[in-house]
């Protein structure tokens, strides 16, 4: 069964103003007067959101999605279980097994689930594609489209950068993800992109899985 998300509650007074279409599975929110408070997917589906570091991510999964897996929250746990002078690097691989792990059995349990993704991972949307396929249910991309400016402020004000070097990669990934949506193809194994400015994904309150 191939299902497709839906937007929802956009209040009636701006009901004129539409998502931008660029394709029959991709929306484009950006820019939009009329920005929807929550997007709707069918039970069982699988969402992962995308976009650079420090774009928003997790600010939007802990916002609005009740069945969120962050890496975020993975490495929070570990830092304060770590001596604060030992460097991330070190305990990294065990913050990745450890969200992997996680990830996992949440994906075993058949559950709806909203998944954070950095852009550079393909291999990850790879096997979430893969699960929503023998669940018969879809893969949802929603991918937040920032500045390196905004994404870099962002870094700033959560007090962690990543190097110049892993910036650079996100970035040309993300910008792989966006230039495919706006020509209207969502990566392959998903079934929808939504494009999502700040604002948009500020409005945003409710990621939602309908039965």
């Amino acid at each position: 069964m191939t299902s497709t998300g839906t937007v929802g509650a956009v209040p009636a007074q701006r009901s004129a103003a539409r998502p931008r279409a660029v394709g029959g599975a991709v929306r484009d929110l950006r820019g939009q007067a009329a920005r929807p408070h929550r997007l709707g997917f069918a039970a069982g589906d699988i969402v992962v959101v995308s976009g650079l570091p420090g774009g928003g991510k997790s600010t939007l999964i802990k916002r609005a999605a009740e069945a969120g897996i962050d890496s975020q929250d993975t490495r929070e746990r570990w830092e304060r279980r770590m001596p604060a002078a030992l460097p991330y690097a070190v305990y990294r691989p065990l913050v990745r097994a450890a969200h992997y792990r996680g990830l996992w059995r949440e994906l075993r349990s058949g559950a709806s689930v909203v998944v954070h993704d950095c852009g550079t991972q393909s291999w990850v949307r790879g096997v979430l594609a893969a699960v929503a396929r023998r669940r018969g249910r879809a893969l949802h991309l929603l991918l937040l489209d920032t500045t390196a400016e905004e994404a870099l402020s962002g870094q700033a004000a959560r007090g962690r950068r990543v190097s110049s070097y892993a910036f650079a990669r996100h970035r040309s990934a993300v910008a792989r993800l966006l230039a495919a949506a706006e020509s209207g193809r969502p990566p392959r194994g998903c079934t929808t992109t939504t494009l999502l400015d700040r604002p948009a994904a500020a409005s945003l309150t409710h990621i939602a899985f309908d039965a």
